[in-house]
């Protein structure tokens, strides 16, 4: 196996993306922004690469990273809530987008999220077309743009739901959380196993050009999932009203993935 692969964002997702790739035979390039991370991919057989993408530059030799990558997945949260100062999203994967079209990278993996479809309600498929409300999600839905409308790059995008895997639950955000509307609306959650084996099974299989969601098939109420999770961790449940819309259940319609891999980790 020759193809080496690149990832971009090595942490919750990519680190261990990166080291399941590296299990199947493949050769990782992959980045950090801080030297402690650089040192632990380096220890897991990762080529590692300090880069930092901000919205008016690259602070490293990106040309270097994408030397004779076949495949690069890029996964980058636009982190653009909470307190701070925050770059735009675009303008960072814009430039990441023209070092890309300068070097022989023609496969790309993006990593989105299911927040493109904002507040849409009842059923979303991969036909559903993006409504976003939050500014992530309208970003995201430029970024997704920018990437698959090149005819010289061939784009798979993957909508990812909540992830949840080790050391990362949203339950243990809203432990304890009082009037939280939403109660009645279903959760759109998906594992890290499930990141990782549809990652990998779009390389294998050189599926590109394609856009797909990914969740886990089940789609409990808010309040049900998430009193259910609050017990089974000892901790204070969160407490929804009884308002709010139903909201939107997005479904894992992808005919690539649901004829040729049975993943899917319970949610529960």
């Amino acid at each position: 196996m020759n193809k080496k692969i690149g990832v971009i964002g090595c942490g919750w997702l990519g680190l261990p993306l990166a080291e399941s790739l590296i299990a199947s035979g493949y050769k990782v390039n992959g980045t950090s922004t801080s030297d402690e991370k650089i040192s632990i991919l380096k220890e897991r057989g990762i080529t590692p690469f300090k880069i930092a993408l901000s919205e008016n530059d690259i602070n490293a030799d990106i040309d270097a990273f994408l030397d004779s990558v076949s495949v690069l997945v890029i996964n980058i949260p636009p982190k653009l809530r909470g307190k701070g100062p925050k770059e735009s999203y675009i303008a960072k994967i814009t430039l990441l987008h023209e070092a890309i079209k300068k070097s022989a990278v023609k496969n790309i993996i993006f990593a989105s999220s299911t927040a493109v479809y904002g507040d849409t309600e009842g059923t979303v498929t991969e036909k559903t077309p993006p409504n976003p409300t939050t500014e992530s999600g309208k970003q995201l839905v430029q970024c997704e743009d920018l990437l698959k409308n090149d005819n010289d790059l061939n784009t798979t995008i993957i909508r990812f739901g909540g992830l949840i895997g080790p050391n990362r639950h949203p339950v243990t955000m809203l432990s304890g959380r009082e009037n939280l509307k939403g109660g009645n609306a279903p959760v759109n959650l998906i594992h890290l196993n499930d990141c990782i084996g549809i990652i990998k099974r779009i390389i294998e299989c050189d599926h590109y050009n394609d856009v797909m969601n990914a969740v886990y098939p089940e789609h409990p109420t808010k309040k049900e999932y998430y009193t259910k999770q609050a017990t089974k961790r000892g901790i204070p449940a969160p407490q929804y009203d009884a308002t709010g819309k139903n909201q939107k259940t997005v479904l894992f319609c992808s005919i690539f993935l649901i004829n040729k891999y049975n993943f899917l980790t319970p949610i529960n």
